[in-house]
């Protein structure tokens, strides 16, 4: 698998499983430049890495950038909602759930 050969979808985000076992997810998550208007709160901590593109999320009512390589860990709990991204950004998210 090649984490950067993608479709890149015309609205929203599409989520790809790549790994599920024990408690961690890992998954792949493509964005359009076109984005739901959505917050979430998980009862896990999730740690995310930017493979590709450009966003901006807010974390408990801070605004983030992100850019190409960067990593970010929200903890369990906190509520965060992605903002904006670049048509075709990619996203690796670790979900801890244990």
């Amino acid at each position: 698998m090649n984490l950067l050969d993608v479709k890149v979808p015309e609205f929203g985000e599409v989520f790809e499983a790549l790994y599920e076992k024990d408690g961690v997810l890992i998954e792949r998550i493509v964005s359009s430049d076109k984005l739901e208007d959505k917050s979430y709160i998980q009862d896990y901590d999730e740690f995310v890495m930017l493979v590709e593109g450009e966003a901006l999320i807010e974390v408990e009512n801070k605004k983030i950038s992100l850019k190409k390589a960067d990593t970010l860990l929200i903890p369990k709990n906190t509520t965060h909602k992605v903002l904006k991204t670049k048509k075709g950004t990619i996203w690796l998210c670790i979900h801890l759930k244990k």
